[in-house]
């Protein structure tokens, strides 16, 4: 079999994750950089060899004032910690559509926890200049106390202002190297 490397195509890749806030509502955030090292026997994805990165300084919500905090020691501490990282471990097939369970270690600050994320693979094209290109859409949740993300406030009320559960969502389309 032939060992393909493949780079993430960050103009057609995205890294999102949602957290509830005052428990009524959802705030949406990003990395804007991120990369990975992907290398498969052929196009089977299933046994691939994935090694993800995203830069802590790149997170946005979309609000200076939060990204700071996020980025501060209360959250990812992101100047003792610049990066999280992602290293797949297992996979599981679920069905025979192309989608399957992906186990990895998930590092986030000096954590290491195994991490399930459910993955939907959107198959492998040429692009119109000649790339091989393939898509996935990966979605999976994680408890942020489990990663020393411990910050947390609360209303008036006896409420908390951040959940616990981190909803993250990917969609990621990947380069053939040559």
């Amino acid at each position: 079999m032939a060992t393909k490397k493949w780079a993430i195509d960050p103009t057609h890749s995205e890294v999102t994750f949602k957290i509830k806030h005052l428990m009524i509502t959802n705030v949406t955030g990003s990395f804007d950089i991120f990369n990975a090292a992907v290398e498969t026997d052929n196009e089977d994805f299933t046994k691939a060899s994935i090694s993800f990165t995203a830069d802590i300084d790149s997170i946005n919500t979309g609000v200076e004032q939060r990204d700071a905090h996020l980025k501060s020691a209360d959250f990812f501490d992101a100047t003792t910690y610049p990066k999280l990282k992602f290293v797949a471990t297992k996979y599981e097939n679920v069905d025979n559509d192309g989608s399957y369970e992906l186990y990895g270690d998930l590092t986030i600050k000096d954590v290491t926890k195994q991490v399930k994320l459910s993955v939907e693979f959107g198959g492998v094209v040429k692009d119109p200049y000649g790339n091989t290109k393939a898509g996935f859409t990966i979605n999976g949740k994680i408890n942020r106390k489990d990663f020393g993300l411990t910050w947390n406030a609360v209303t008036e009320a006896g409420g908390v202002v951040v959940s616990d559960e981190v909803r993250i969502s990917a969609e990621i389309q990947l380069i053939e190297q040559q």
